[in-house]
């Protein structure tokens, strides 16, 4: 178990009050506050290491270059990828996706394009950003997407994308973890079953990689993205792994200064992975901040988040989340008028649960119970969490969600729950 206790001491926005109460964060799984070690190695690093990255024959730049290549072999070996030639630095899982959308799309290598005719295939529970970043592009290319259905507990059902792929299929994409239900989906199972068709696979591990130990080995997808921010890091910061024999042939996504070896009037040769796919001068200190590096010429280290994660175990985080997850779900399952969604387990979910309050019949909006958490001085997220086809599954056109991370505790959950019961009894007209 982590020293949770120890652990908040590192968090200075936990240490605010709103309303004049203690302030509750539960809202992790839209963005993670920072530990004073990021904190202090933004600082550390735009006071005293600001330089361009790949660009410049200076002190300066060449430590700057060796802390961004460090960067990505960290997130490499956070995730067991083979090289860091497969991790791509982007602004957030949103963008990861768009780059292999758009590259896929306008690739004119067959082995990986994608053409007319071609489908993909996803469940009806993805995030927004696991689908829009298609539906343009595919309308235009004339490929079709396909949905699946989920169990009633909201698991992704991989008999169910077994039975959608057809010789066509070209891609299947499913997310880790649902945002909204929390529910553990079998990537692994569904990563055989697109390869035995011959199909791509892309994981979205936002709500993963932050909260347990993922291994995209293990998991056998080809592609895998998350954010930053979500993981104690900075925002603007994302990840796209991609297997490198696939990324070697896929057509980079933004073209500029950094990305070719050479470039003339109407011709360019792309530069080797990983920047092939990151154009213009990159954001090496939110990369370290995220990831962590050392300055090899003096020995300084500098912390990231992954660094925090690593250090306490991915294994512990999840243990952890999940004993957050039964105690709250417990509690919950006792008041007569709130309705969860997804499986009552603790087992196979992370650290999220969604609900609705039902009074004399009635669901209430889940912003007016926001609202009222928020006076109280708990912060959670209420709508449709960029699912709303998953929202129409449902039955419903929002929910009211909290989601717990590694600065939380049950006594902050039994404050949310005395706030939530008093809510209904005292503030529900």
């Amino acid at each position: 178990m982590i020293d949770v206790t120890q652990i908040r001491k590192d968090f200075p926005y936990l240490a605010n009050q709103v309303n004049g109460k203690k302030r509750i964060y539960l809202d992790s799984a839209a963005t993670t506050q920072k530990p004073l070690q990021v904190l202090q190695t933004i600082n550390d690093i735009y006071s005293n290491y600001n330089a361009p990255v790949n660009r410049s024959a200076s002190s300066a730049g060449n430590i700057a270059s060796s802390l961004y290549m460090q960067a990505h072999e960290n997130a490499a070996r956070f995730i067991n990828a083979a090289s860091y030639k497969e991790i791509i630095f982007t602004k957030n899982s949103t963008e990861a996706v768009n780059l292999v959308s758009y590259s896929l799309i306008n690739s004119k290598e067959k082995t990986v394009g994608l053409v007319f005719g071609d489908e993909i295939i996803l469940p009806v529970s993805e995030h927004h950003s696991d689908f829009l970043p298609w539906t343009g592009l595919a309308e235009s290319a004339g490929i079709t997407i396909k949905y699946t259905s989920i169990t009633p507990a909201g698991e992704v059902i991989p008999e169910e994308i077994m039975n959608a792929i057809t010789k066509k299929t070209k891609l299947v994409l499913c997310s880790h973890v649902s945002n909204v239900l929390g529910i553990i989906n079998p990537v692994k199972e569904i990563a055989s079953i697109a390869h035995d068709a011959g199909a791509l696979f892309l994981v979205d591990a936002t709500q993963t990689v932050p909260h347990m130990p993922v291994n995209v080995k293990d998991i056998g997808c080809d592609f895998l993205v998350f954010s930053g921010h979500k993981m104690l890091g900075p925002a603007g910061t994302g990840v796209l792994y991609g297997k490198e024999s696939l990324l070697e042939k896929m057509s980079p996504f933004i073209r500029g200064g950094g990305m070719v070896k050479t470039a003339g009037k109407g011709s360019a040769l792309w530069s080797d992975l990983p920047w092939k796919f990151e154009a213009g001068t990159p954001d090496m200190c939110s990369a370290v901040a995220l990831t962590g590096a050392v300055d090899k010429s003096s020995g300084k280290n500098f912390y990231g988040a992954m660094d925090y994660l690593s250090k306490l175990g991915m294994k512990n985080v999840h243990s952890y989340e999940q004993y957050l997850c039964k105690y709250a779900l417990e509690r919950l399952c006792a008041i007569n008028e709130i309705t969860l969604y997804g499986d009552d387990s603790p087992g196979n979910r992370c650290g999220i649960i969604s609900m609705n309050i039902i009074k004399n019949r009635e669901t209430i909006d889940p912003h007016i119970i926001a609202e009222f958490l928020a006076d109280d001085g708990i912060e959670v997220r209420a709508g449709g969490h960029c699912a709303y086809p998953l929202m129409d599954e449902l039955g419903v056109t929002g929910t009211l969600r909290v989601s717990f991370y590694i600065y939380n505790t049950t006594d902050e959950i039994d404050v949310f729950i005395d706030s939530i019961k008093d809510i209904i009894t005292n503030r529900l007209l």
